[in-house]
């Protein structure tokens, strides 16, 4: 929930998600449009679909239990290395080494004032020399503070590195577009291109563009001329 999320958009989210699925198995076989009803408002739809594949493979492959082994991890949908090792590091504890853009932060203000275009792979080893291995979760907590800390306190400096990229605006976009198809399907069960398009004041190309994106990334299916959430 947290990823390209502010943590005050996340904290009720994350209570009622984990009021409605409390376990791998309420997450697992409750229907998607429960899962995404409950996601709304979040945005970035496709977590909240591969949370609930990732509580289904963990039921089937992993007897209920979340494996601690990073490469056991990447292998769920929606983990890359990244996650992975924080996943390792918050729930596990494991003394692992990884970047998120607040701790990138931190390593960038300290270690390369005077330089641009920092690359991660330059980062990283500042990381592993540095890293508490008697309680690594209790070290990561604080970078990641102190990052976001810096952030209102002085100029960015991860737009010195490398991988720096500026966020597109949400108004106006696709992504907003597709958050107000989703919301539509899930509010009324099934619904038809005309209608959604007469009510959205969207093009029909822009329309159909859309709920084939949406049908691609198996959130919905078609019966007649009617979605619904698949």
């Amino acid at each position: 929930m947290l990823q390209q999320t502010q943590v005050e958009r996340v904290v009720e989210k994350y209570r009622l998600f984990l009021s409605a699925f409390p376990d791998f198995h309420s997450l697992a076989r409750a229907p998607l449009r429960s899962v995404l009803s409950v996601w709304q408002g979040l945005g970035y739809n496709r977590r909240a679909v591969a949370l609930q594949r990732i509580a289904q493979e963990v039921i089937m492959t992993f007897n209920g239990t979340l494996p601690f082994s990073e490469n056991m991890l990447v292998k769920l949908p929606g983990i890359g290395k990244a996650t992975a090792s924080a996943i390792a590091a918050f729930a596990y504890n494991k003394p692992v080494v990884f970047l998120e853009t607040n701790i990138r932060r931190v390593f960038i203000h300290f270690f390369f004032a005077g330089k641009n275009k920092v690359k991660d792979t330059e980062i990283l080893p500042l990381v592993a020399k540095t890293l508490d291995f008697s309680d690594p979760r209790q070290w990561f907590y604080a970078l990641m503070d102190y990052g976001s800390m810096l952030k209102g306190k002085i100029q960015n400096p991860n737009r010195k590195s490398a991988h720096y990229q500026k966020q597109a605006p949400f108004q106006g976009s696709n992504r907003q577009l597709r958050g107000m198809v989703l919301k539509e399907i899930v509010a009324e069960h099934r619904v038809t291109e005309s209608a959604l398009r007469k009510k959205l004041h969207v093009s029909p190309e822009k329309i159909r563009e859309i709920f084939l994106q949406l049908q691609k990334e198996g959130f919905i299916k078609k019966r007649g001329n009617g979605f619904f959430i698949a």
